[in-house]
């Protein structure tokens, strides 16, 4: 078989001196880790992974070397390997208490030991101590992967290798770091200084040796050809197997991206993995749509971020990006263009709400998104909430596309709040980045039933943008939902847990686990754009397929621990960590733990160092400003009264263009107020965690806030309601009972009386009735996580109409800090 390779261009960066600012060295080398090796086998649409990271110490006593580092948001971690002094310890999954335990107990006994930790999907932390002077230790990492699909002829294997900085915001919290890295601790991202590794100077030689490898197995489907985003070259090719290798030299400062082309395939197909047992299995159905959708009116809101870390060939892509969508709208749309970096920002002469999409509002739009550069900090929250509120309650299909490098570090935060408003709204992410934030961009894009398209060159948005107009576009089907015949599905195991819709050309992946013999056949069931129901059928086929049940368990746990994000049911987290350690799979409730029995040393406490990373590839910045302990990404001050904020980034280059944000005007709300702070029990110690279930009492207009002054009639009544909700158990049929029963009467009322003196798009009235209409669509038989999303969304809205804070029970962060 001959298959092309075809590389993407070469970046423009100048090419790196051999040492430079900051590059000392020691006679045994200068930084703990040395050398990262991935291989990768790839077969069908599935990648096996191993990850190999060397550590060396070149100190004369010994060593504790931390290093936060990226993998796949999608990979499964399934083993870790330590290996030093011709000794192999295993890794062991456990709670990431207990791991955390057992890990400080065998560093204070004189022990050798490694943690691998994962603090969102796609940043994780090692830590390995006790390595001896001159020591070398590596550690194996074991992964699984999908290979995502872009469209129907493609599918990528992206593996990340920079933990980009990311920006910051909220007020610094008192107390001990939760982590290594050089951010504060926040109260809108408590975990700030868990995902903040320091930066290299600019000219620092190339601390560590990168070697990727995969090979590449098409296992019957009709491989036609393999993009590189680097280097590759193919270094042998046996009968279907094709092998490539990363050329020797370069720096973990992008993502290694291969794209693999197919010839398109069936139209739907059903694989059945039954477990060892014979009493369980996993099965995975892959839906192609085919066909174009009647379009319908839209309501689409257009974000787009300008911040610091935007600047350069990303600003560029992501003016494109956003023109290219404004160009896509027809008369009978409305939109609106937010372009956002410390405040929020609309074009000129367009008012505050949503437009008609005719010529000129058109021609508007495009020319304040020309007129934008880089500067300031990303409060991202802001404009996704503005965006929501002007969609609310919109009968025309209502869609989010936010453009975006996605590098801030208050993910959990952004997506609590912006949950319970997303109902019936899709919200479509565009990356942009060598060095995406991936994770984060894939679960806003997942919660908001849209989809991802991340972009790494210029080059590539073209062939983006293709795509995306087919996701703002009308969906083939939406409300979808699974029927199986003489196939018994587990409950609540599918994932994604929101099927979302079908687009044309773009795959739709769904897994999840069933019970008994290995036979029958599911229907995908929805609805058409033109109203008609839609559905496709697809017979079961017994695979051998081991990877298949550690992919499904990531997408389960992520759907899980999203649900927990967001406010699910207070015996969510044991279920996370009981599913977690069943299926072998690290999530962010658990942990791999390794301790050697041998003790090595009897230092009390060994020398510790954290491993700078990189500058991303791309990211232009003073040299002065990526100290090697530097928290890159701090907020910055509050803007002046006149002119942009101030920026934590290069300005732009000469001859760019003029900063226009005197003639623009600043009409988007202030940045919500900061979240308040509870004190909660973790691991044996009090800390203070953020209340992200709960907004402010007095927010800000806009965020939720009455401010028309008929509302205050009713506060008492609704006050009552919110009242008699407390206490209600947290399983669905309680709370389906309580929806449908007393919560859905009393809204009823209260919307009707008052029609009789609001006028219909009050913002009170609006928001009742949204609220209203969504729960007349519950049922029986909703599923778990539409319940606990609509009980929650109850319980806030009911909040701010009063002003009463909706108390959620008490619950423990994803980290835990043992002394």
């Amino acid at each position: 078989m001959t298959v092309r390779i075809l590389p993407l261009p070469d970046t423009d960066a100048p090419p790196e001196p051999d040492g430079g600012l900051g590059a000392l060295a020691t006679d045994r080398g200068n930084l703990p880790l040395d050398s990262v090796d991935v291989h990768a086998s790839i077969t069908g649409l599935a990648a096996g992974v191993e990850v190999v990271q060397g550590f060396r110490n070149p100190f004369d006593v010994p060593l504790e070397a931390t290093y936060i580092f990226p993998l796949p948001d999608r990979a499964a971690v399934t083993a870790l390997r330590m290996e030093a002094d011709d000794r192999v310890i295993e890794g062991t999954l456990k709670e990431r208490g207990q791991a955390r335990q057992d890990y400080s107990a065998a560093i204070a006994a004189g022990k050798r030991a490694a943690l691998a930790e994962e603090d969102r999907p796609d940043v994780f932390t090692m830590q390995v101590g006790n390595i001896l002077p001159g020591e070398r230790v590596t550690i194996r990492l074991a992964l699984t992967q999908p290979l995502p699909h872009e469209s129907a002829s493609t599918a990528t294997f992206r593996f990340p290798l920079v933990v980009a900085p990311r920006y910051i915001p909220g007020t610094p919290l008192d107390g001990e770091a939760a982590g290594a890295g050089v951010a504060e601790d926040t109260d809108a991202a408590p975990d700030a200084s868990r995902i903040s590794p320091p930066v290299l100077l600019r000219g620092f030689p190339s601390p560590v040796r990168l070697a990727i490898s995969a090979d590449i197995d098409p296992s019957g489907l009709p491989l036609t050809e393999i993009h590189s985003a680097l280097h590759v070259v193919t270094e042998e090719s046996d009968g279907d197997r094709t092998t490539v290798r990363l050329r020797p030299g370069e720096r973990l400062d992008r993502d290694f991206i291969l794209r693999l082309g197919f010839a398109p395939q069936e139209s739907a197909a059903l694989s059945l993995v039954p477990d060892e047992s014979g009493d369980e299995g996993t099965f995975s159905l892959t839906v192609l749509p085919s066909g174009d959708a009647r379009p319908r009116p839209r309501d689409v809101v257009l974000i787009l971020d300008r911040s610091g870390s935007m600047h350069g060939w990303k600003m560029v892509a992501a003016r494109r990006a956003a023109a290219r969508i404004v160009d896509t709208l027809r008369d009978e749309d409305r939109f609106a263009v937010l372009s956002f970096d410390t405040v929020v920002e609309r074009p000129r002469d367009l008012g505050s709400g949503l437009v008609p999409g005719t010529d000129r509002n058109r021609f508007r739009a495009v020319e304040h998104l020309a007129a934008l550069h880089a500067r300031g900090g990303t409060e991202m929250l802001g404009p996704l909430n503005e965006a929501c509120r002007l969609v609310a309650g919109s009968e025309s299909d209502r869609v989010v596309v936010l453009i975006t490098d996605g590098q801030v570090g208050n993910e959990d935060q952004i997506l609590a709040q912006l949950a319970p408003r997303l109902q019936g709204v899709r919200v479509h992410t565009v990356g942009i980045d060598r060095a995406v934030n991936a994770g984060f961009l894939n679960r806003l894009a997942s919660i908001g039933q849209g989809r991802c398209e991340l972009v790494e060159s210029e080059d590539r948005l073209d062939e983006a943008m293709d795509q995306i107009h087919h996701h703002i576009g009308a969906p083939i089907a939406t409300d979808l939902s699974l029927l199986a015949d003489g196939l018994e599905i587990v409950p609540d195991s599918v994932a994604p847990a929101r099927l979302g819709a079908l687009f044309p050309g773009v795959p739709l992946v769904i897994a999840g686990r069933f019970r008994g013999a290995p036979a029958g056949s599911v229907t995908v069931n929805g609805t058409a754009s033109d109203g008609t129901a839609w559905r496709q059928r697809a017979s079961g086929t017994i695979a051998r397929n081991p990877a298949a049940t550690a992919i499904w368990a990531r997408g389960h746990l992520r759907d899980l621990e999203d649900r927990y994000t967001v406010g699910g049911p207070p015996d969510l987290e044991s279920r996370i960590v009981e599913t977690s350690l069943r299926f072998g799979v690290l999530c962010r409730f658990t942990a791999f733990v390794a301790v050697d029995s041998r003790v090595v040393t009897d230092s009390a406490a060994p020398h510790q160092v954290v491993q700078p990373v990189e500058v991303p590839d791309g990211w232009a910045a003073p040299v002065a400003e990526y100290g090697a302990a530097s928290p890159l990404m701090a907020a910055p001050p509050a803007p002046p009264a006149s002119g942009p904020p101030p920026s934590t980034f290069a300005p732009p280059a000469p001859g760019g263009p003029p900063d226009p944000s005197a003639a623009l005007m600043s009409a988007g709300p202030p940045a919500p107020p900061a979240a308040r702070m509870r004190r909660t029990s973790s691991g044996g110690d009090d800390i203070d965690v953020p209340d992200f279930l709960s907004p402010p009492a007095s927010a800000s207009p806009g965020y939720g806030a009455p401010t028309t002054p008929g509302i205050d009639a009713y506060k008492q009544e609704l006050a009552r309601l919110l009242e008699s909700l407390r206490g209600t158990p947290s399983d669905t049929g309680h709370r389906i009972g309580r929806l449908q029963h007393e919560v859905l009467p009393v809204l009823t009322s209260v919307v009707n009386r008052m029609q009789a003196h609001l006028a219909p798009d009050a913002e009170p009235l609006r928001t009742l009735e949204t609220l209203r209409r969504a729960l007349l669509r519950i049922t029986g038989t909703s599923a778990t996580h539409e319940v606990d999303d609509l009980w929650k969304r109850t319980l806030q809205t009911l909040g701010e109409l009063t002003g009463e804070p909706a108390k959620s029970p008490t619950r423990r962060p994803f980290w835990k800090r043992r002394s």
